[in-house]
């Protein structure tokens, strides 16, 4: 006797109802043709995006705390988690160089500016102070003094994520240095405060598809689609030099940890598509945490790597910076020197570091870089006003990738990375269940119904393993 299977229009329903992919994804093209048709409705539903997006702010401080202090606590080891730290660093500001030098080098040689003859004179400069909020990036010295804490309350009252990091290695340090004979209540408390987040950050991602639908809606419905035909080449430029800087770091990732980014960006779809409709990465970080984790890098890589990639390591950014120099320059008619273009590059390397968390802070990089210059007129940022919006995928795209990529590879540097769990987890061999689970029942990889209890804590099917280094890694 057979079994009956399906029609068509029960399992699109079914896949509709369980993927949040699939959900997300039609939020996305219900978003452009709501915006489209009706760009006053779009206008009125941006409230949707961001108010998921502060929903999701409001527990990222306390989720990268509780991280960073369980997984120091849990290596065993402040040495190591110090050498972490300065192995990703150095990655980011090696990343980030060559991002900057792929951006310079697509406006060279496509020069996407080039006779737009736009006499800076008509130029309105108000408008990227509006943008900005007349505000401004800090100096290398404010940078750093803002990344240190002046009040525990304060830093998460303010949500700054550099002042939480610090915050939770002192604290993480402590218990170290304690041991869990003084302290035997702290860390079991630290992490039941982090399943309590994980918990509250699955019910927020059940809006996301409404966040991306109003979120999409408005940008489409704001600057319409006809901004695609006139920035057209300098759209494409920027994605191409994107997609190009991408094969290089999946490159990169295939030769420090063998694993493939195609299959990391298959394994995070719901995620990317998540970061690109709402055109913020935060909205996706915890969930990018616990997918990390359940690929087999340890949390205190992830902990660590992850959130200060979010102010070192722009590389979306880095591209859209050094590529938008030129194409001011180019369309002001300006043919900048290899000397003025290395000043570019050195003058990014230090601006973009400071940008996370600053209003406009594109428009403000670019603007520092112009007056640094002195031979861009600062109003000429005002052409990027009408396209920045459409940029932001790239940037954030890119962004959340380079920084994924930067988790892995200074885990495998560090020998906390579980190879084989990363591979049977980016291959779909062991199913993500997000912690948040009730513990019921979860998808299994051929979406048949698995008891969570089987899958562990982690939600892979494999007893406790060591790296190659010999390191032990956490499967609990």
């Amino acid at each position: 006797m057979s079994l009956s299977v399906p029609s068509l229009p029960r399992r699109a329903i079914r896949l509709l109802r369980t993927s949040l992919f699939t959900q997300i994804a039609c939020a996305l093209v219900l978003g452009v043709v709501v915006g489209r048709l009706w760009p006053d409705v779009g206008s009125a539903v941006q409230m949707l995006g961001d108010g998921f997006v502060r929903l999701i702010k409001a527990v990222i401080a306390p989720l990268v705390f509780c991280v960073v202090v369980t997984g120091i606590a849990k290596a065993g080891n402040l040495r190591a988690f110090g050498r972490i730290g300065v192995k990703a660093l150095l990655w980011f500001e090696v990343a980030t160089t060559f991002a900057l030098l792929i951006g310079l080098v697509a406006g060279n040689l496509v020069q996407p500016g080039a006779g737009m003859h736009v006499d800076p004179a008509r130029l309105d400069a108000s408008a990227v102070d509006a943008k900005t909020g007349g505000g401004s990036l800090p100096s290398t010295t404010e940078f750093v003094l803002h990344a240190l804490p002046e009040s525990a309350v304060g830093a998460f009252a303010e949500n700054s994520l550099l002042q939480v990091l610090v915050l939770a290695c002192l604290v993480g340090a402590a218990v170290l240095h304690l041991g869990h004979t003084k302290v035997p209540a702290i860390l079991p408390a630290v992490e039941q405060v982090q399943e309590v987040v994980f918990a509250v950050v699955g019910f927020v991602m059940r809006l996301a598809p409404l966040a991306v639908f109003g979120a999409t809606a408005h940008l489409v419905g704001q600057y319409g689609l006809g901004v695609m035909s006139t920035y057209g080449m300098l759209i494409a430029v920027c994605y191409g030099a994107a997609v190009l800087f991408l094969l290089l770091l999946a490159a990169a990732l295939k030769a420090v940890t063998g694993l493939s980014l195609w299959k990391f960006v298959r394994y995070t779809r719901e995620e990317l598509v998540l970061a690109l409709g709402t055109a913020s990465s935060e909205t996706v970080m915890p969930r990018m945490m616990q997918r990390l984790r359940h690929a087999g890098c340890r949390d205190d890589a992830v902990g660590l790597v992850l959130p200060t990639g979010y102010s070192f390591n722009l590389d979306g950014a880095s591209i859209y910076l050094s590529l938008a120099t030129l194409f001011m320059a180019q369309a002001v008619g300006v043919d900048l020197s290899l000397g003025q273009q290395i000043t570019v590059v050195l003058m990014l390397m230090l601006t973009s570091k400071g940008m996370a968390g600053v209003p406009g802070s594109a428009f403000l990089a670019l603007s520092a870089t112009a007056s640094a210059l002195g031979v861009v007129p600062a109003g000429a940022v005002a052409l990027l006003l009408g396209v920045d919006r459409i940029m932001d995928s790239m940037r954030v795209a890119t962004n959340l990738l380079g920084n994924c990529v930067a988790a892995f590879a200074v885990a495998r540097w560090e020998g906390a990375l579980d190879a084989g769990r990363a591979k049977k987890a980016l291959s779909g061999e062991a199913a993500f269940v997000p912690e948040e689970h009730d513990g019921t029942a979860a998808p299994g990889p051929d979406g048949t119904a698995v008891p969570a209890d089987a899958l562990g804590r982690h939600q892979l099917v494999q007893p406790a393993a060591e790296t190659e280094s010999g390191r032990p890694v956490r499967t609990d």
